[in-house]
């Protein structure tokens, strides 16, 4: 090809975007030449085609995996955000494509577009896809320099007409007290003034996302939520009720009229869908737990209920482990430990994909996989992976698997420090909360323990007959006559002799203990 045809082909829009293209199969044998050619590509990035500047950025992209200065990458970052942010002044097709296309670049490198906060701001005219779009990279791109601007732009999106896009609003605002801790306070005095506006669906969204700043902050704003019981009339959707019956569940021993809010919901058990059905057991477990006295005549119903009334499987099978855990010891002990016990802490991070897909993806800038963002094969069946080839320039320590190994290496360092520290335990008799184990314990541990199962060292059989003896003597020792689920009364917790306690059922799981001291003395920290 002569220099004149090559002069004609780069003065064609679409000849710029093959040659573009082509250059995705050079592979860089040097740090230098990859920034060289990434140097004389960056003018593409102000052409007026939207397609050559989305070659551009790919192929910027592509050199900066075989680039080893980052004060280059991070220059020619700064370079991509004019290029980007032009491209939203386009038809909403394109809007949408550059959109994805953003989102995708800021799981590689988070610096691009930092302080472009308002060109995500929506317009009134903007269809829904593209306001949901800019609703993720504004949650993604706030921190604690910009959060106020933001939380007053989405506070403006729960006004609006469309309720799907006012439910995303109010979520992203939840989200964003979970990410940004010094935010929180503001998040949700947010929330609280959306739901004084009375609307059914703001008020039922901004329950779901006031359980998850709890489950983030445990013990901090609990004062809120007298205002939410004040709006439960307004509770129809299932991840609401499920939100606010966790609410109480959690928080029953500081909330005066906890087992009336509890028994109102009962009132509609058997009609609810299974999530709620789900959230009421364990709330109404929580509430026996916390306040014996006055969750032992709702306990028995809930748990007869969920272990023989429903054709649920994880209902009845998550009633059946709540009334042996209640049935294993004279107090209540290590039922508080397992269903009241410290919960994993969330996060929440915008949906990020898989270290494989990530790199992929950055490969493909431009193409139809990047809008559903899932690799190329599973969108064009018959299409060709790319993948980064070996060089001596590549950069693997800064590929997105390579550091994703080292994290999980880390992970599973201080998981194998746990793992040992949990042997050592067992070793020494003593369950995973540092208590001695009982006979039962002992064998199951003897059972599950490499000797026995590899054959080499002590007797099996002998370990079964041990757990099976100590089963037995925990089902007739744990007064099952106190009180058959199937008598009419249900709401009587007394046993025999005047003690409490209650049967499980006919199939003899054993007795829930009822300890009298209901804690009635201490001053309730929220009342309504």
């Amino acid at each position: 090809m002569t220099l004149s045809n090559w002069s004609q082909l780069i003065s064609f829009r679409w000849g710029q975007t093959y040659i573009l293209e082509a250059m995705m199969n050079y592979i860089p044998q040097d740090t230098a030449e990859a920034t060289i050619l990434a140097e004389r590509i960056v003018p593409r990035l102000s052409h007026q085609n939207s397609a050559v500047v989305l070659n551009c950025v790919k192929v910027l992209l592509y050199l900066f995996n075989y680039m080893s200065d980052e004060t280059i990458i991070k220059s020619l970052c700064a370079r991509l955000s004019p290029s980007l942010v032009t491209l939203l002044s386009k038809g909403p097709e394109i809007q949408y494509l550059a959109l994805r296309n953003i989102l995708l670049i800021l799981q590689r490198y988070p610096d691009v577009l930092r302080n472009e906060t308002r060109v995500f701001f929506c317009k009134y005219n903007d269809p829904i896809y593209v306001k949901v779009t800019k609703l993720e990279l504004l949650f993604t791109l706030a921190n604690t320099t910009n959060i106020n601007e933001v939380l007053a732009e989405l506070r403006e999106y729960a006004t609006e007409i469309d309720v799907h896009f006012v439910r995303k609003s109010v979520r992203a605002i939840g989200k964003l007290a979970i990410k940004i801790e010094p935010a929180a306070r503001a998040c949700i005095d947010t929330l609280l003034s959306l739901v004084a506006t009375k609307v059914s669906y703001i008020v039922q969204e901004a329950t779901v996302v006031i359980k998850n700043i709890f489950r983030k902050y445990p013990n901090r704003y609990e004062s809120i939520i007298g205002t939410l019981c004040e709006h439960l009339d307004s509770l129809d959707e299932p991840e609401a009720k499920a939100a606010m019956i966790w609410i109480i569940g959690q928080y029953a021993d500081r909330i005066s009229n906890s087992a009336d809010l509890l028994e109102d919901f009962l009132f509609s058990f058997k009609e609810e869908t299974y999530e709620v059905q789900l959230a009421l057991l364990t709330a109404t477990v929580k509430l026996f737990l916390a306040r014996p006295t006055k969750g032992a005549s709702l306990v028995p119903k809930v748990l007869k209920w969920a272990t023989e009334e429903t054709d649920h499987p994880d209902l009845r099978e998550r009633g059946y482990f709540y009334w042996r855990l209640l049935s294993y010891a004279t107090d209540t002990t290590l039922a508080k430990q397992v269903v009241m016990g410290e919960k994993p802490t969330i996060t929440a991070e915008a949906e990020k994909l898989d270290p494989q897909t990530l790199q992929e993806m950055c490969l493909n800038i431009g193409t139809l996989a990047t809008i559903y963002l899932k690799p190329v094969k599973s969108v064009f069946r018959n299409a060709r992976e790319r993948r980064l080839e070996e060089s001596k320039a590549l950069q693997k320590d800064m590929l997105p698997v390579e550091v994703s190994r080292r994290e999980r290496l880390r992970a599973g360092t201080s998981a194998s420090m746990v793992e040992r520290q949990r042997a050592a335990q067992a070793a020494a008799g003593k369950n995973p909360f540092g208590e001695a184990m009982m006979p039962g314990q002992m064998a199951i541990r003897d059972i599950s323990s490499p000797s026995l199962m590899g054959g080499q060292n002590g007797d099996f059989s002998a370990a079964v007959d041990a757990a099976d003896e100590y089963f037995s003597r925990l089902t007739l020792n744990t007064g099952m006559a106190n009180m058959a689920v199937g008598d009419d009364d249900l709401m009587s917790p007394q046993g025999p002799g005047g003690g409490h306690g209650f049967m499980a059922n006919q199939s003899q799981y054993g007795a829930l203990r009822s300890p009298m001291d209901d804690g009635e003395g201490e001053e309730d920290l929220l009342k309504f």
